[in-house]
């Protein structure tokens, strides 16, 4: 089974990112033939950006994910930008893709919203070349966060049209991975939202690089609620502070949340609650924090996965990109 997953080099990586991605793709390493994943700097650029620094945090993506556990032995590990059949494959997926399933995309509705000056056409066609990131190797599975969810239906209907307009089986439909505890880490100050590095609190977002005394402090100013503090329940419509860190400790420990509530049943408080979730913070993102600084002051050896990467992926899609091109009567067929 093909694993594939691409991961955005904009911003610091989040508690949500680590949990709903990055932790899936080290798991994903035992199970992938391969597994591939992406560092995606084609889709960065459809927001406004710096070149100098897209290439930097490429590089800081890179040392975390590797901090995090991936093996470039064992995965397949690269820049989007270094492999071209992810672009020639994204124009042609165009043919069997309608403007108004875009159009429709939260994302591009939220995110073109946030402009001020130019709403890109890349930011309208992120799904299509997201979808040529999968399917341009056969993918069978696509680890991802819930909010990534319309996004891969889009890519499975994609890939059935195709394979209904020029030959079934040419392209493989994906199936989504979406983990059961913890899909969606909400903001510790607003949990109503998700947590983010753009849209969410700096006090609500913990991050991974984040030292155990930012951690704690983060943690104790969490918003929980007003009722009483020794019934501690998970409840997301009316408790949604106290169930996003319920959900945050039971993921960060690899437990089921009734775990997490049995061990707080003689709780003192929301205190004990916000004690839990911190030491399970702590505990899962101390190694990565620690083994991260070595490994980004090493951009020789950073570049070279990559490079090693690119080289891997692109025997992968070229074949893919061979039969698509000739399915669609594209180029010359020689």
């Amino acid at each position: 089974m093909r694993i594939f997953s691409g991961i955005q080099p904009t911003g610091a990586k989040h508690l949500g990112n680590y949990i709903g991605a990055i932790r899936q793709y080290v798991e994903g390493q035992d199970r992938g033939e391969p597994a591939i994943y992406c560092i995606v700097d084609l889709h960065a650029i459809t927001v406004p950006y710096e070149p100098a620094r897209l290439r930097e945090r490429v590089l800081d993506t890179t040392a975390l994910l590797l901090a995090a556990g991936l093996e470039p032995e064992r995965c397949v590990l690269f820049r989007q930008g270094d492999v071209p059949e992810h672009t020639e494959l994204s124009w042609l997926l165009t043919s069997v893709t309608a403007t108004g399933e875009l159009n429709r995309m939260h994302q591009f509705r939220d995110k073109s919203a946030a402009q001020r000056e130019l709403i890109s056409a890349g930011l309208l066609f992120y799904p299509v070349l997201q979808a040529a990131d999968v399917l341009a190797y056969r993918a069978h599975e696509v680890p991802v966060g819930e909010d990534q969810r319309e996004h891969l239906e889009l890519m499975r209907d994609v890939a059935r049209r195709f394979n209904a307009r020029f030959g079934e089986g040419l392209l493989v439909v994906p199936e989504h991975r979406i983990p059961a505890v913890g899909a969606r880490i909400m903001d510790l100050q607003d949990p109503a939202r998700k947590m983010s590095t753009s849209g969410g609190s700096v006090e609500g977002t913990v991050y991974v690089l984040d030292g155990p005394e930012a951690i704690e402090k983060k943690l104790r100013r969490a918003v929980t609620d007003s009722e009483d503090p020794f019934a501690i329940r998970r409840d997301p419509a009316a408790k949604p502070g106290v169930t996003n860190l319920i959900d945050i400790t039971a993921a960060a420990r690899g437990v089921d949340g009734d775990v997490v509530l049995a061990e707080l049943a003689g709780a003192r408080g929301y205190g004990d609650l916000k004690l839990a979730a911190s030491r399970a913070i702590v505990t899962l993102l101390a190694p990565v924090r620690e083994r991260y600084a070595g490994l980004r002051s090493d951009e020789t050896y950073l570049d070279a996965v990559l490079e090693q990467g690119a080289a891997k992926a692109q025997a992968l899609a070229a074949p893919v990109l061979a039969d698509v091109r000739a399915a669609m009567g594209v180029g010359s067929g020689r």
